[in-house]
């Protein structure tokens, strides 16, 4: 008799406690103890078994929790204590040497690591655990490491700037698996825990289409929106007739808009492009437009593609030739941006 091939998830957490992150301790083990919340509750929905590693890095790096069943994980309130510098190299090689010993017998077994920082490197030459003394040599071995990962191995990083950011990629870590955080305040990392909900949400859904691993977690562009992964999630084009694409020529009301074209408004109707960063709600509904042939996608799937979890999330668009994403207007007061396009469901 054959093994089932059960989905089983290898979630990492790698959190900085380094003396800087003191104010923002209470917040930290909030937002991990949410996360690992929605884990449990989206693996049981899914059918994913899912085991939770949680290490923190100072001066030196220690696994508090490894591979543990998610269902079945403490607060880490006892467990995240701050104090010291930031080993952040040496974090991100222990972390990944040590998962790798991992079984992955009789299941698809997937990793995913999400490392959040709040400075840079400025310690792994002197951690116990780092392979060399040598800054340089420490930057390459990351960059090598991440290279020869296989497939099934996601590696993301969330930094405090766009010096960390370019760090993170001098350092091999894929540029749409950086995510950059605000971490002056705890609304900034309740803001990266929507991001490693939103990222963890489109890892955990890609699963069940038979997607292993990603290099563009935190992205909704080219990356993440393609042909592929339009396939894989299932998406269907709408028929022609069921929508119309109506280009906006001034800064204008939705309703309004809808109207002057010939057109009557009726809530929930029309979709706008997203321009800009902003927060969608968890009703909302999404549309993905082909640009070279408008045929526009849509339904829960569309949501998945992104990684939408079933809650408020924060989006911003990223760079896409191929694609447009649309998002479902509720309001009749929405404000329409020049030269982007309004999609209108029939």
């Amino acid at each position: 008799m054959s093994v089932s091939q059960n989905y089983i998830n290898h979630v990492a957490l790698v959190l900085d406690a380094s003396s800087s992150m003191s104010h923002l301790r209470s917040k930290v083990v909030e937002v991990a103890d949410q996360q690992i919340a929605y884990l449990a509750r989206r693996s049981r929905e899914l059918d994913q078994e899912t085991r939770v590693t949680v290490y923190v890095f100072a001066d030196k790096v220690q696994c508090v929790i490894y591979d543990k069943d998610v269902l079945r994980m403490p607060s880490l309130k006892q467990l995240y204590k701050v104090g010291g510098m930031t080993a952040l190299l040496a974090a991100a090689l222990k972390s990944q040497r040590e998962l790798a010993q991992t079984a992955q017998l009789y299941g698809d077994h997937s990793f995913l690591t999400f490392v959040l920082t709040d400075g840079q490197e400025n310690a792994s030459h002197r951690c116990p655990d780092a392979p060399s003394k040598q800054p340089r040599a420490l930057v390459a071995a990351v960059a090598e490491m991440i290279e020869k990962q296989d497939d099934n191995w996601t590696l993301a990083v969330l930094v405090p700037d766009q010096m960390g950011r370019r760090e993170a990629m001098n350092c091999g870590f894929p540029k749409d698996n950086v995510a950059v955080w605000d971490a002056t305040s705890t609304q900034g990392l309740e803001e990266a825990g929507q991001v490693i909900q939103q990222a963890t949400e489109k890892f955990m859904v890609g699963r069940t289409k038979g997607i292993r691993g990603s290099r563009a977690v935190f992205s909704v562009g080219a990356e993440a929106v393609n042909q592929k992964t339009i396939a894989a999630a299932g998406l269907t084009p709408i028929d022609a007739s069921g929508y119309e694409l109506i280009p906006v020529a001034r800064d204008v009301a939705i309703r309004d808009w809808v109207t002057e074209s010939g057109h009557t408004y009726k809530t929930g109707c029309a979709f706008y492009q997203l321009s800009k960063a902003e927060k969608i709600q968890a009703r909302k509904r999404i549309a993905v437009l082909e640009k070279k042939t408008d045929r526009v996608y849509t339904g829960p799937e569309a949501r998945a593609l992104l990684g939408l979890p079933d809650e408020e999330v924060r989006v911003k668009p990223d760079q896409n030739a191929e694609f447009t994403i649309f998002v479902q207007s509720t309001s009749v007061n929405r404000k329409l941006v020049p030269n982007t396009r309004l999609l209108l469901m029939h």
